[in-house]
């Protein structure tokens, strides 16, 4: 795909603002809701993205997690669950629109828990103190925003869920590239400056994930959209 910088850059911000519509869409259409299954809900999702842009692929997995399922990282694939009426519910989507990848993550509550109320208004907030990090520190590298992340987690009292807080994203598949690089990660042991070019010249856009849980109380919630590219 022979685009400039720009080009690049105005088709993952769309690609995003695609995938701010969807997941508008399914709080609208109340998808997510009690009875339901994780999965059912996770291929009305899908539906629902084909039928509001023709969207028929994700770049990776689709990602419904509901109570005790929200504590587990990205890799785990724990059992299908039924959402209940007082459940923390959140979704992880990867679409593919015209070729360029979305990566975005979002919690809904169901009920009016208090604690689960102030996990999703905390996931936000971390998520925009994260990205304050990283617009201050020009020269910050993966393992450094990652460890900064943890300890906003930490400080508003909750454990951090992943192993990494966000990846690179770009033009699909991207993952056939970067594979499995540690450099393609904010994580630890990503050394790398964030603000580089890749292997073939082309500038590095990021996408940075907030994964908070409180083990005892077995919840946790998600947020993520792309780090770069937006004011």
């Amino acid at each position: 795909m022979s685009t400039t910088e720009a080009e690049r850059a105005a088709s993952l911000v769309a690609a995003e603002e695609k995938a701010e519509e969807l997941f508008a869409e399914v709080a609208r259409r109340e998808l997510v809701r009690p009875g339901v299954q994780e999965s059912a809900v996770s291929r009305a999702v899908r539906d629902l993205g084909a039928e509001l842009f023709g969207t028929d692929k994700h770049w990776h997995k689709r990602i419904v997690r509901s109570g005790p399922n929200t504590l587990q990282p990205y890799r785990e694939n724990p059992p299908d669950r039924t959402i209940e009426a007082d459940d923390i519910v959140f979704l992880d989507f990867g679409p593919i629109f015209a070729e360029w990848e979305a990566d975005f993550g979002r919690t809904f509550v169901l009920g009016d828990d208090p604690v689960k109320l102030r996990l999703q208004a905390d996931l936000p907030r971390i998520w925009a103190a994260g990205r304050a990090h990283f617009d201050a520190h020009p020269d910050i590298t993966g393992a450094e925003l990652y460890a900064h992340v943890v300890g906003l987690a930490e400080e508003a009292g909750w454990d951090f869920g992943g192993a990494h807080s966000g990846h690179l994203v770009g033009e699909f598949p991207h993952e056939t590239i970067d594979g499995e690089r540690i450099e393609s990660y904010i994580a630890p042991g990503s050394t790398a400056s964030m603000r580089r070019t890749d292997r073939v010249g082309r500038e590095c856009h990021w996408i940075l994930e907030v994964h908070l849980v409180d083990r005892e109380r077995g919840i946790g919630g998600f947020h993520e959209q792309l780090l770069t590219l937006r004011g």
